[in-house]
């Protein structure tokens, strides 16, 4: 017997494409479910493609900035509770001193042996490292920026300034918070803030000796050293202000460009999952109506 293979075949080539162009949909569709996005490449995404690469190019260019901020953040907090400790030094030395103007011998004694030991202590803070760099050392980060070996020697003066001790140069640390934001937040080790709480150590801790006048004198420059030292260490607090507040700009924004990528390159999970359960359904409708079809043939068909 003959098939009916005239009168089925547009019907059956049509159920065939239609089966085939359902296949090829689930299986991009299972792609998207898989991947959890429209296309593994930007072909896929059509004229969106450009949008897709900008918004990609800008999350990254936020995460450059967010790292750069979060490390030149870590040096200033850093920086900050050195600086703090620099603070605690001079004021100690204040309190000494002032015990000292009363004439007393024993801490006359007292003060130069404490500040033998706080000139060292300045000389280790201000080599104080972060990630391997000296942060007070301005661009020199490599090397060491404090160095007592000569400057320890001699009584100085109260009135001369003396930054002998540094080893560092003058560039000031800063960082690129934005395309159009750097903030600057290095402070050197010859900052004359730092340079006046050597002075005076200097000068007590190598004294044999002290009368009311270098007291007096030791005093007043204690005094002013310990007001610049707080101004340095508010300069600090600032600076960590203004790191914080960019980095968190920063995240803002990256957090919105992804946003809007996702929009555009993101699926629906649970619709895709849905879609193809409903395609699965007709593909299987449609190779079990084929079936059908192809089976018939004229005696099936007269009885």
């Amino acid at each position: 017997m003959v098939a009916m293979r005239i009168a089925t075949f547009a019907q059956s080539s049509k159920m065939i494409a239609d089966a085939m162009r359902v296949e090829s949909v689930m299986a991009n569709e299972q792609v998207q479910e898989s991947s959890g996005v429209i296309s593994t490449d930007f072909g896929g995404y059509g004229s969106n493609a450009q949008h897709v690469v900008n918004l990609q190019v800008s999350v990254t260019r936020a995460q450059s900035y967010i790292d750069a901020a979060t490390l030149a953040d870590s040096k200033v907090q850093v920086m900050y509770s050195a600086v703090g400790s620099m603070t605690d030094i001079i004021t100690q030395l204040r309190s000494q001193l002032s015990a000292a103007s009363t004439g007393s011998s024993t801490e006359t004694n007292s003060v130069i042996s404490s500040a033998q030991q706080m000139l060292e202590q300045m000389g280790s803070l201000m080599n104080t490292q972060y990630d391997g760099q000296y942060v007070f050392a301005g661009g020199k980060t490599d090397t060491a920026p404090v160095d007592l070996t000569s400057f320890s020697s001699g009584t100085g003066s109260t009135t001369t300034a003396d930054t002998s001790y540094y080893n560092g140069d003058d560039e000031i640390a800063s960082v690129r918070v934005a395309a159009d934001n750097t903030v600057s937040y290095g402070v050197t080790a010859d900052n004359s803030a730092f340079e006046e709480v050597m002075r005076v150590l200097k000068f007590v801790a190598n004294s044999t000796s002290l009368s009311s006048s270098d007291i007096s004198s030791a005093l007043d420059l204690a005094s002013t050293a310990l007001d610049d030292t707080a101004a340095v260490q508010a300069k600090l607090s600032s600076s960590a202000s203004s790191i914080e507040s960019a980095s968190t700009q920063q995240t803002d924004y990256k957090s919105y460009a992804e946003s809007l990528s996702n929009d555009l390159t993101g699926v629906d999970v649970a619709a895709i999952t849905a879609q193809l359960s409903t395609y699965q359904a007709q593909l299987t409708a449609s190779y079990s109506a084929m079936s059908k079809i192809l089976s018939m043939n004229l005696a099936s068909y007269l009885k």
